[in-house]
């Protein structure tokens, strides 16, 4: 890999742990507040909503500067949501700026890979993007949950620095603080991030007009006979993904009897499967073979139905951690291929963009699904069996698109198949 890949993978990393633990300071300080519970998953939506609102937009604008450049200013854009939480701004909306950041961030972040790096070496990167991300997710709730504890933010305020005052007085500022130098990190990785040389057309800055520009970009992706298959899998894996973090933390109070602080740590033991998934993916598909991959998403559906017969916690952490290797070993090609596709077909960041209104309004529809189905009192074991259910036929009738697609052409030459 390039030295280039290294820096991104780096400022990756303290952006999005200095998301992670924000999440965590902003349920906190929501707790403090005794703002009603109904607000905390809210946090989840304002975030996400951004990425489905600017998704006309953000694509553009990460075509429209050097990626490394763009990185710098949506990072810069998250540390400005940080700032809000010191002064007193509403949680919800503090974090709606930080998730407005995180969306114009993505289409720069996996589109410079495919500017930085050759096809065959894309499932490799987002193995690792993923892999890295993953563990970013882990220790960025860590360090959310270790910074509201009581005891380490009382050591955190008894820090005195020489000649300057930062008025940091409360554990919620303390708090803010780190996250705030994490996010400073970031930007100091990106700062280093090498200029690929890759220049896109002019940029079109009329609303109507990118928004005209997204939906053809959307359409393009979604008629190519590999971009579709690929966007469907990656688009049913994140709302999946989303609505499983919900479905553990429920699972684990009634069958296991555990509080939820304890129950967050599942959550980790699902990411830290993801994380193996993506790494043995990358080790070991190559972008021509990445469609081989999509049995395990009908394999992912019908294990996450096993859950129902666990009471026994030993059991439950095997488990989980296959559920999370199965969906992040059959994720990972079909990003790659996404990307390539995507790369070939329009614009790097373009195409990203695409695949972030996709993926996050799946986020928010299976999340209204799943609370929907909360608010009539489904047994989570119903629950549990109707979502594996849902995935594993999905992923069957993806399987079953792809297989007529292929009748239609070779899909192996598509891989191949680069802009004239």
């Amino acid at each position: 890999m390039k030295r280039g890949f290294y820096t991104i993978m780096a400022a990756q990393f303290f952006s999005s742990l200095a998301d992670n633990a924000l999440l965590i300071t902003a349920m906190v300080l929501l707790a403090t507040m005794e703002a009603p519970a109904w607000m905390t998953p809210l946090l989840k939506l304002f975030f996400v909503l951004s990425y489905v609102l600017l998704a006309a937009f953000v694509g553009a604008f990460a075509d429209s500067l050097p990626k490394g450049k763009v990185m710098f200013i949506t990072n810069m854009i998250k540390v400005s949501g940080c700032a809000l939480m010191f002064f007193d701004v509403h949680p919800l909306i503090a974090y709606a700026v930080v998730g407005f950041g995180a969306a114009a961030y993505s289409p720069a972040k996996y589109g410079i890979l495919t500017e930085l790096l050759p096809p065959e070496k894309l499932v490799a990167a987002n193995g690792w993007i993923e892999g890295l991300t993953v563990t970013s997710i882990i220790l960025g709730t860590v360090l959310g949950g270790a910074l509201s504890n009581p005891e380490i933010s009382t050591m955190l305020l008894q820090f005195d620095f020489p000649v300057f005052d930062f008025g940091i007085d409360t554990p919620a500022e303390a708090a803010l603080f780190v996250v705030t130098v994490s996010y400073a990190l970031a930007a100091l990785f990106n700062l280093q991030i090498p200029d690929t040389g890759a220049r896109y057309d002019h940029q079109q800055r009329n609303p109507i007009k990118l928004v005209v520009d997204f939906g053809n970009c959307f359409v393009i992706l979604w008629k190519d006979k590999l971009g579709q298959i690929s966007l469907a899998v990656t688009t049913l894996f994140w709302g999946a993904a989303a609505t499983l973090q919900f479905i553990v933390l429920d699972w684990a109070k009634q069958s296991l009897h555990m509080p939820l602080n304890k129950a967050a740590i599942l959550q980790g033991v699902v990411a830290l499967g993801v994380a193996l998934g993506a790494v043995g993916a990358a080790r070991f598909v190559p972008l021509k073979r990445s469609l081989c991959v999509m049995p395990l998403g009908i394999a992912m559906g019908l294990v996450v139905i096993t859950m129902t017969m666990i009471k026994d916690v030993r059991l439950a952490y095997p488990l989980l951690i296959l559920v999370g290797a199965l969906g992040g070993y059959f994720m990972v090609p079909m990003n790659a291929l996404l990307q390539h596709r995507g790369h070939v077909l329009m614009s790097a960041g373009h195409s990203i963009a695409v695949q972030n209104f996709n993926e996050n309004l799946s986020i928010l529809v299976m999340l209204a699904l799943y609370a929907l189905m909360v608010s009539f009192n489904l047994n989570i074991y119903v629950v549990i069996v109707l979502f594996g259910l849902f995935v594993a036929g999905t992923m069957y009738l993806v399987m079953r698109k792809h297989a007529a697609n292929q009748l239609e052409f070779d899909s192996i030459a598509l891989i191949g198949e680069h802009k004239h």
